[in-house]
């Protein structure tokens, strides 16, 4: 397995012209959510919705704020929580937004590879 990083910017879902500037995340497939500093989500008028626990690499419990953005890396867009990082956290990109952009990982080459999406039930064509 190989790490890599991508520039992922936050959206204000209700003001679309308010955004975070582009910020390295590293792509984290370990990661449920996206985590991004929680100033740069604040500046961007994106507010803490509640609060989550999360299990670190290192066996610790935290508690981190999260909230609601349009995260995009890329031409790749979709809406997802955001956890609100504090200082020494890391920032990442989560598998919940990689599945929201309709992706798969290429650790080899550090890229995305766009999939599609399944729907299940009696869909008419």
């Amino acid at each position: 397995m190989s790490i890599f990083k991508v520039n992922i910017t936050a959206t204000n879902p209700k003001e679309e012209h308010r955004q975070t500037p582009s910020i390295e995340a590293l792509v984290d497939t370990g990661s449920e959510l996206s985590w991004m500093p929680k100033q740069i989500l604040l500046d961007a008028g994106i507010f803490p919705r509640g609060k989550k626990r999360f299990s670190t690499a290192e066996g610790k419990i935290v508690e981190r704020d999260f909230g609601y953005a349009i995260l995009s890396v890329d031409d790749y867009k979709t809406n997802d929580d955001v956890v609100f990082a504090e200082k020494g956290d890391l920032t990442l990109l989560g598998v919940r937004t990689l599945e929201g952009f309709g992706v798969m990982v290429d650790n080899i080459g550090h890229r995305f590879v766009a999939t599609t999406s399944y729907a299940t039930g009696n869909l008419s064509v």
